[in-house]
């Protein structure tokens, strides 16, 4: 299965003159709710989605982007 599910993405690629390509994102969202007492609460929440760098692998990336993610919402 995987092996035709390449083949397809190559015959697509290769269709549309190489305009696809295989970029590889990571995306992260933390959040944190606060309560304010008399049954209210404030919730924010940070998202971020970025590209894997050259000489990246996948969890490098995420690692990356989960540490900004977290300094940003503690800040």
């Amino acid at each position: 299965m995987e092996d035709t599910f390449q083949y397809g993405m190559n015959q697509l690629t290769k269709s549309l003159g190489g305009v696809m390509t295989e970029e590889t994102k990571v995306s992260v969202t933390l959040g944190y709710t606060l309560n304010l007492g008399n049954f209210q609460s404030l919730r924010m929440d940070l998202g971020v989605t970025d590209s894997r760098r050259d000489g990246e692998n996948v969890d490098q990336a995420f690692e990356r982007v989960y540490k900004f993610v977290e300094d940003k919402l503690t800040e």
